[in-house]
């Protein structure tokens, strides 16, 4: 393998793939270190807003995704303090509206789509049970150390990109004093077969609950068969890692009358094996690299789902790498450092605003009762126009 086209990617989440993709498609050569034995993603659903999607239809992908895709006709914005819907945001005309669409997908299906591409491109290897290890950075490439059982080898490329999530080892030995913290936000997930439900909650559609301290979002996934909830509620258990089992009993809890109504009640008892975890967050504009070594997705800037944008700040971040480094192979530094400078401002905004809006979400009182009359006169319309800095967004 060349040097001079070598770019060695640390982690095969949804950031990775695509930025093997991405540089793969810009003339590079990708080698994907990827320590699990074999891909699992975790998680069951996904919201893609037309600023993401557009990137992986850009990479040959809809043809591969838009069979397990659902398109939303909006997201019903609900209030438990006044027990109904306060407006709906419309996505049927995103397609229009953006030029690209606004899908639900189950994570599973994202990641299988992507691997797909990535296995059978000639461009690309992928090797799993493959440990990242370290790196020596150097002005014209990087060595990269990783280890495969009791093997442990020396590979020479270009450049290396960290998209090792949220606690990136890449990360860690570039920044050893920056690391993510508790955002006090605990998210609590699972699935609800449809069947189970009231025939409104199978709509194509979000749905958004917000109460006092906690909210819910349901959407159905693909087959119709089953909603996927993601319950987020505030709290002090703060476990690093991804998930682990959760006791119904305990997010019952947060969910009672009279503070909220029977819909989300409903959705709440319904689950079948609830999974937590801990959420954590990067400061604002994240951290990038140093040198011929970048930060991608969450390794670089993990942030609070509150605007359904952590994946697609990750599928944008390779995107605008893979031009960075086309348009500057001669010198991976300035090309990396030129990647930041145009990520670090975006990324800051989306960060601030999720956080906002998760603060807007967990209202009480009567500044709950504030929100939910400012949203009423606002509508579903101009609830839109005000995601435009976000949805209308393009790499080049």
């Amino acid at each position: 393998m060349a040097l001079s086209r070598s770019i060695v990617i640390a982690g095969a989440g949804i950031g990775g793939l695509t930025a093997a993709l991405a540089v793969a498609a810009r003339g590079f050569r990708a080698v994907i270190m990827e320590r699990a034995e074999k891909l699992e993603e975790a998680g069951a659903g996904l919201q893609l807003s037309p600023n993401a999607s557009r990137v992986l239809i850009d990479l040959g992908l809809e043809k591969d995704l838009a069979p397990y895709a659902i398109a939303p006709e909006g997201i019903s914005v609900n209030s438990a303090r006044s027990g109904g819907e306060l407006g709906r945001i419309p996505l049927g005309g995103t397609n229009t509206k953006y030029g690209a669409p606004y899908w639900i997908l189950r994570r599973a299906d994202l990641q299988a789509a992507l691997l797909a591409r990535v296995t059978t491109h000639h461009d690309i290897e992928l090797r799993l049970g493959c440990t990242y290890e370290d790196v020596a950075s150097y002005a014209k490439g990087v060595t990269v150390v990783q280890r495969k059982g009791s093997m442990r080898q020396q590979e020479p490329a270009l450049a290396l990109i960290g998209a090792d999530g949220v606690w990136s080892t890449v990360r860690k030995q570039l920044y050893p004093d920056v690391q993510p913290a508790f955002s006090g936000r605990i998210a609590w997930r699972g699935t609800v077969g449809a069947d189970q439900l009231p025939r409104e909650f199978n709509a194509k559609r979000v749905q958004l609950w917000m109460g006092p301290n906690a909210h819910i979002v349901a959407y159905p996934m693909k087959d119709g068969k089953r909603i996927n909830v993601v319950a987020i509620i505030t709290g002090e258990w703060n476990k690093p890692g991804w998930s682990e089992p959760g006791d119904t009993a305990e997010i019952t809890q947060h969910f009672l009358p009279p503070m909220w109504p029977i819909a989300p009640r409903m959705l709440i008892g319904a689950v079948e094996g609830w999974r937590k975890w801990a959420m954590f967050a990067m400061k604002d504009g994240g951290v990038w690299g140093k040198g011929t070594v970048a930060l991608l997705g969450d390794a670089s800037h993990a942030m609070l789902p509150f605007v359904a944008q952590g994946a697609g700040m990750a599928i944008e971040d390779a995107a605008v790498i893979a031009k960075c480094l086309q348009d500057g192979k001669d010198n991976v530094t300035a090309a990396f450092a030129k990647y930041a400078n145009l990520r670090a401002p975006r990324v800051s905004h989306v960060q601030r605003t999720a956080r906002t809006t998760g603060e807007i979400y967990h209202m009480r009182g009567s500044i709950a009762f504030a929100r939910d009359q400012a949203i009423r006169v606002l509508g579903g319309a101009n609830m839109l126009a005000r995601q435009n800095w976000i949805y209308s967004w393009r790499a080049e």
